[in-house]
Formats: C-alpha cells, sequence, structure tokens
C-alpha cells in the first residue's frame, strides 16, 4: 500500500501493483521473444548476403537481451504477488528490479536504432528476415512509448465506484428517455423553466401512459436547494401526486453535499425537529410553491375527494419525505413514498414521527439510504482497519471481485481477514509497521471538524418512515441476470447503519434496477412482505 521510493521521491504506486501490468508486458515480450527466435532459426542460413553477418548478430543480441528482460519482468511479476497490502516487506526488493528494468531500456533502445540504420544502408538479404527487423524496430517503439507513459503517470490501481407518475420520476432522474418526437405545440399545463421543446415533458408522457389534461404544474427550474417537480392526477389511484425528481446536476450535487443539521421549526408537536440542511431547504422551496403559488388548490378543485400523495427517489425522496412532514397539518391523510432515501435525513423523533405517513423502499446492498456523515467517518476507519489486517494480496481480491462481478458467487468465500482471535484486533487502533496511520499524525487524530466530533454539527440522523427491503435471493454476475429474483420484507433502520461494500453497492440504487427489481416482487405471487415489527401501520402499502 505504501508508495515505492524511486530516485529519491514517493512515488503513487505500490510495489504490489505491478502484477497485472508486469504480466501484460511480459506476455508481449514472450510472443516477441518466440518470433524472433523462429525467425532466427528459420532463416540464419539465408544470411550469407552483404550485410548478412550484421543482421545475425543483431539477431542474436535481440534474443539474449530479449530473454534477460524477460528475466526482469517474471521477477518483477513474482515479487509484486507476494506479500500482503500493508506488508511490503517480502517486495523490499522490487525497487532494484524497477532500477534493472529501466537501465535495460538504454541497451534496447540503442539497439533498435541500431538495426534501424543497417536496414536503412539497403542491405540485400532474404526480404524475410529484413522484413522480420523492421517489424521488431516498429513494435519495439509501439512497446516502448506506452510503457513509458504508464510508469510516467502518478495513477495507479491502489488510487482507483406507487403509481404510473413515480416510475416516470425515477427513470428520468437518472437518464431523460427521448421521445420519438419532441412536441412544440403550446401545453395544457404550467410548465416552469429548461424544457422549451417539450423534450423531458415527453418523456414523462411516454412512461406513466398520462395524458396532458392529467399534469397540474411542472417545473424543469434547478439551482442548489430548488429542486424540478410536478404534480399530477392520478385517477386510476385516485391521487394527486407531487413527484420530486432526484440528483440529476451539479446544483443537485451541491444540495446534496450540504450535510449540516438544521431545525426545521414544526408544529407538530415533535420535539428536536432537525434534518439534513440541504434535502430540506429543498423540501421547503417545493412546499412554498405548492402553497403560495396555490398549485394543490388548484390540483384539489379539480379533485376534491383525492387524496395527497408525495414521491421521489434519492435527493427526491429525502426532499419528498421531508415535504410530506410539512404539508401533514394542512392534508392530514398525506402519503409519502420514498424510493431509495438518504439515510442521513431526520432526526430520531422525527424519523418515529414520519412512520405513520412515510414508506421507503430499498433494493439490495444500495450506498445512499446508508449513507451518512457518521456512516461515512465509521466506513473510514473500518476501511483502514480492514486493510491493516488483510492476509491477501492485492492481485488476487482483484480477480475475486471481477470473478464476483462477471459471474456471482458469495464473497464470503474468499476471506480477506485475519482468522480466529485476531478479528479482535480490527477494534483497535493501528498500531505498527503495518499500520496506515500512527499516533500524533494529521491522518489519525480527529480535528475539531471530525464529524464525530461535533455532534451537534453532524448528528446521528435516519432514513424516513418504514422501510421495506427488496432483496436478491442468491446472486448473480454480469452473465447470470436472468435469474434474479427478489423478495421483500419490513426492515429496521439499524440494518442500513453501514455502508456494504460491494458490486452492487451502487447500480443497484439506479431507478430501472429498483424499478425491474419492484416489478418481479410484485409479478411474483410467491414474493411477499411480512408484517411490519412493532405492530402495525397507518401507511397504505399500494
Amino acid at each position: 500500500m505504501p508508495g515505492m521510493v524511486l530516485f529519491g521521491r514517493r512515488w503513487a504506486i505500490a510495489s504490489d501493483d505491478l502484477v497485472f501490468p508486469g504480466f501484460f508486458e511480459l506476455s508481449l515480450r514472450v510472443v516477441w521473444w518466440i518470433g524472433i527466435l523462429t525467425l532466427y532459426l528459420l532463416h540464419r542460413g539465408k544470411l550469407d548476403c552483404a550485410g548478412g553477418v550484421l543482421l545475425s548478430s543483431y539477431l542474436i543480441v535481440l534474443i539474449v537481451l530479449l530473454a534477460v528482460i524477460i528475466c526482469t519482468l517474471t521477477a518483477i511479476v513474482c515479487v509484486s504477488m507476494k506479500g500482503t497490502i500493508c506488508n511490503p516487506g517480502p517486495r523490499k526488493s522490487m525497487a532494484k528490479l524497477l532500477y534493472i528494468r529501466l537501465a535495460l531500456f538504454l541497451p534496447e533502445m540503442g539497439w533498435a536504432s541500431l538495426g534501424a540504420a543497417w536496414i536503412a544502408d539497403d542491405i540485400r538479404c532474404d526480404k524475410t528476415v529484413v522484413n522480420g527487423i523492421i517489424a521488431t524496430v516498429v513494435v519495439r517503439t509501439q512497446i516502448w512509448c506506452p510503457a513509458t507513459l504508464r510508469r510516467a503517470s502518478p495513477f495507479s490501481i491502489s488510487n482507483r465506484t406507487t403509481s404510473g407518475t413515480a416510475r416516470s420520476l425515477m427513470r428520468s432522474s437518472a437518464i431523460p428517455q427521448a421521445p420519438p418526437s419532441c412536441r412544440t405545440r403550446t401545453a395544457e399545463y404550467d410548465l416552469v423553466g429548461g424544457d422549451q421543446l417539450s423534450c423531458h415533458f415527453g418523456s414523462i408522457l411516454q412512461t406513466t401512459g398520462l395524458q396532458y389534461r392529467d399534469f397540474i404544474h411542472i417545473s424543469f427550474h434547478d439551482k442548489v436547494y430548488e429542486l424540478p417537480f410536478l404534480v399530477a392526477l392520478d385517477h386510476r389511484k385516485e391521487s394527486v401526486v407531487v413527484a420530486v425528481r432526484g440528483t440529476m446536476s451539479l446544483q443537485d450535487i451541491l444540495t446534496d453535499l450540504s450535510a449540516e443539521s438544521e431545525d426545521l421549526n414544526l408544529e407538530c408537536g415533535v420535539q428536536d425537529c432537525s434534518a439534513h440542511k440541504g434535502i430540506s431547504q429543498a423540501a421547503r422551496y417545493v412546499y412554498q410553491r405548492l402553497i403560495n403559488d396555490g398549485i394543490l388548490s388548484q390540483a384539489f378543485s379539480i379533485a376534491p375527494e383525492y387524496r395527497l400523495v408525495v414521491v421521489g427517489h434519492s435527493l427526491g425522496a429525502g426532499a419528498a419525505a421531508l415535504l410530506a412532514i410539512l404539508l401533514r397539518s394542512s392534508y392530514p391523510q398525506v402519503r409519502c413514498y420514498a424510493f431509495s432515501p438518504p439515510r442521513g435525513l431526520l432526526s430520531k423523533s422525527l424519523y418515529e414521527h414520519s412512520k405513520n405517513f412515510t414508506v421507503s423502499l430499498v433494493l439490495g446492498k444500495d450506498i445512499i439510504p446508508r449513507l451518512s456523515v457518521t456512516n461515512l467517518e465509521d466506513l473510514k476507519k473500518r476501511i483502514l482497519r480492514v486493510i491493516a489486517h488483510c492476509n491477501k494480496p492485492k492481485y488476487k481480491i482483484l480477480l475475486r471481485g471481477c470473478w464476483y462481478e462477471l459471474f456471482g458467487g458469495d464473497p464470503d468465500n474468499l476471506p480477506t481477514e485475519l482468522d480466529g482471535g485476531a478479528q479482535g484486533h480490527l477494534t483497535q487502533p493501528l498500531l505498527g509497521e503495518q499500520s496506515l496511520l500512527t499516533h500524533g499524525s494529521p491522518t489519525y487524530s480527529f480535528s475539531s471538524d471530525s464529524p464525530l466530533e461535533s455532534p451537534a454539527k453532524y448528528p446521528h440522523l435516519y432514513p424516513p418512515g418504514r422501510i421495506i427491503h427488496l432483496e436478491e435471493e442468491g446472486t448473480s454476475g454480469r452473465f447470470c441476470r436472468a435469474a434474479a429474483r427478489y423478495s421483500a420484507r419490513w426492515a429496521h433502520e439499524s440494518q442500513f447503519s453501514k455502508i456494504l461494500i460491494g458490486p452492487k453497492m451502487l447500480t443497484d440504487h439506479m431507478p430501472d434496477v429498483l424499478m425491474k427489481a419492484l416489478d418481479s416482487v410484485v409479478s411474483d405471487r410467491a414474493a411477499y412482505v411480512f408484517c411490519p415489527p412493532g405492530g402495525g401501520s397507518n401507511v397504505d402499502v399500494v
């Protein structure tokens, strides 16, 4: 893990990062060496021409030089495979091997230049031999240039992760699906900002199957703390639906990153009404638009008997949950369905309060419903400790990860931590030569800005409402997804108190993946939802 020291400076590449690039170059060198050796053995009897002695000498020296380089590369790969991530001791000879490998570039380039010069002298020998030597010069140049760039690069492996309206919102929060044609006629709905050709709205129409007359208000206005949203009538469910878009722009990301806590000053009889600052301000923006601009009043004037439903995905799910809390005093029957909401959203009391009217859906190991400032701090510490106690070389971990991504399997089949009683050391501070952090270093000691040392600024926050967890039954890889099946069950928020590392921690958050899993559960008659813990709920799950 520590960067290698070469030429008096530390590089951003570790001694165990050379297995794959070294093996790649070694493969090319072996193929090249076999080709040159075969060329020499088959045509050495045809080198009795003018200049043939030079060509024969050139091929012999090139064969020997390539053999030395192959031996050096083999040693580099073998040494790079030794030890573990935080135990570079068995790889201490790597620096010397790299110096040798770099030194071999000089005679190799010099000999290639001489070969080019001799060929340019119009040597009249067998054309196969001459063309073979020209090919060696060209191949040598092509190999040397990328290899030089690769070694000069500062990067390395160690541095390199409800209704039809709800469905439309989730899909459009990832990549808007353009309809066959964008409409330019005058709209029958209230449209705000950014959709002059009605392309985004055409996507919503296509995915929901709703009509123009079903939409009350659509806003594509997008700034920090100001999210796009729409209001529509779902006649099938007899609902006025408010849908809030998820993260899709730089402004949305800045809203996500405003992770400090702020009080909501609610009049709902709940103490400690604190929430994620950026999302709470975004929810207040939508609330003010809905109430002050009379958007909801207009909707209920058309369908007074309908109920109010608020939905959203990701950032939009967090804003929808807070929006439902703000609207509950005026619309007591409001319901919220939050798809993949962020964890660091509500205080404990607001979390308990939201259970009466909010349902969250989480798929698999989705990172966002487990994401909070305190969880990130915990993840950092766990990663450092696991790395420090890892008993497997890096290349094995990477190979196993690729296999798991392609073909599925259980990652626990290849444990990467110390066995037995040594597991207890994972909860202790990192000490000794294998420690990544040292006492007294600014990385080890928490500063005043640490989330764990600033409970007022970064208190422990919770996800909204009751949680339905969609879990994949069995495992599947990239080539084995056809048989994927999911089950749904009620889950406690404590099940999402830690960030889980896995190949699907990001893809499980994608709205199209979540919708496919949800469709699979709904269509599978064998799938069911267990009763929520602690008794029934007032939330209607539809």
